[in-house]
C-alpha cells in the first residue's frame, strides 16, 4: 500500500486518539482503531512480528525487513499513542478527579456510536453471531462490575499487569486502563508516567510488548478464519462496557489507596435524576453528542482515506 506523508500524519493523529482513550479507565483504544479503519492492519502488522523478520534483515537488509514489518505504519501509530499517553496522563487524571461527569459523558457518546459502526461490519447475523454478541456483552458487563483489587507495586505484578492490559487495550470495548484499575495497578502506572519513572515504565512496557505479540497472533487468526463471529463478540464487548462509563454512579464501598486517600471500591450506575449532586444534564448531553459525532468524523475520515488510497 503506497502512502503519502499526509497519510502517516493522519495515522499519527489516530494514534493520539487511541492513546487518549487508553488513558481513561473504561474506554478502549482498540475501539478507536476499529472505528478509524486501521484495526485489522494493526493486528496483522503486530501478528507478523516474528523471527522471519530477522532472517530478512540478515539476508536482504534493513529496507525489505522494515517493509515486511509494515514499519512506517507502526512507527507513525505508536508515535501518536506515546505522545498522547505521556502528555494527556495528567489531564485525564485531573478530569477524572474534578470533572468525571463531563469526561464519562463524552466517552459514553463515543462508545455508543462505536457499537453501530463495529456492528454494521457484520455481514451475516445468525444464531452463532447473535449468541456470541450476547456472550460478549455479558462478559464485558461482568468485568465492568468487578470490585477493584488493592494496589500492588511489585515488579512481577506490574509486568503481568502490563501484559494483561495491552491485550485488553487492543480489544474494542475492553479497556486496558480499566484492567489496570481492577488489578490495582492503575495508580502506580499513572504515577510512573507523570514522574517519568523509567524503571517502572520499562517493566510495564516489557510486559505489554510480550502480551501484545502473543495476543495479536490469536486475533489475526480469528479475523482470518472467523471474522463475523469475532466482530459479533467485539460488538458485544463494546455494548457491555457501557456500564463502566455511565456518567452517574453511586459509591457502594471505598478503600484506602497507597497514598492513604479514600477512593471508590465498588460503584453502581444510577439514573441522573437520582444523583445526589448536580447531574449537569445539559453539559453531559452536549458532550455525549460530541462524542457520538466524533465517531462519525473518524469513520468518514477512514472512508475518505480508503477512497483516495
Amino acid at each position: 500500500m503506497h502512502r503519502r506523508l499526509i497519510d502517516y500524519l493522519i495515522i499519527t493523529l489516530k494514534g493520539i486518539a487511541m492513546g487518549a482513550a487508553d488513558v481513561v479507565p473504561g474506554v478502549s483504544g482498540g475501539t478507536i482503531a476499529f472505528i478509524s479503519g486501521i484495526y485489522e492492519e494493526l493486528i496483522t502488522s503486530i501478528g507478523n512480528i516474528n523471527l522471519s523478520i530477522l532472517t530478512t534483515l540478515r539476508q536482504e537488509g534493513f529496507k525489505p525487513a522494515w517493509k515486511q514489518l509494515n514499519g512506517n505504519f507502526l512507527l507513525a501509530l505508536f508515535i501518536g499513542i506515546g505522545m498522547s499517553v505521556l502528555s494527556l496522563a495528567k489531564l485525564m487524571g485531573w478530569l477524572l478527579e474534578h470533572k468525571p461527569i463531563f469526561l464519562w459523558s463524552f466517552f459514553f457518546g463515543l462508545v455508543v456510536a462505536s457499537i453501530f459502526f463495529v456492528g454494521k461490519q457484520i455481514t451475516k447475523w445468525n444464531l452463532g453471531t447473535i449468541s456470541l454478541f450476547i456472550l460478549g456483552a455479558v462478559v464485558a458487563y461482568y468485568i465492568s462490575s468487578l470490585p477493584v483489587m488493592g494496589t500492588n507495586e511489585s515488579i512481577w505484578f506490574l509486568f503481568l499487569a502490563g501484559a494483561l492490559a495491552i491485550c485488553a487495550m487492543i480489544l474494542p470495548g475492553i479497556s486496558g486502563a480499566f484492567i489496570l484499575v481492577l488489578l490495582g495497578a492503575y495508580q502506580p502506572v499513572l504515577e510512573a508516567l507523570n514522574n517519568r519513572d523509567l524503571k517502572t515504565i520499562g517493566v510495564i512496557g516489557l510486559g505489554a510488548i510480550i502480551g501484545l505479540l502473543s495476543f495479536s497472533k490469536l486475533l489475526k487468526w480469528l479475523f482470518a478464519n472467523y471474522k463475523n463471529l469475532t466482530l459479533a463478540t467485539l460488538t458485544g464487548f463494546i455494548l457491555g462496557s457501557l456500564n463502566k462509563i455511565w456518567p452517574w454512579k453511586v459509591t457502594l464501598s471505598t478503600r484506602v489507596n497507597s497514598k492513604g486517600e479514600e477512593v471508590p471500591l465498588l460503584q453502581e450506575s444510577i439514573s441522573p435524576f437520582s444523583y445526589q449532586e448536580n447531574p449537569q444534564m445539559a453539559w453531559a448531553a452536549a458532550l455525549a453528542i460530541l462524542g457520538f459525532l466524533t465517531i462519525f468524523l473518524l469513520e468518514r475520515l477512514a472512508v475518505n482515506q480508503k477512497t483516495s488510497a
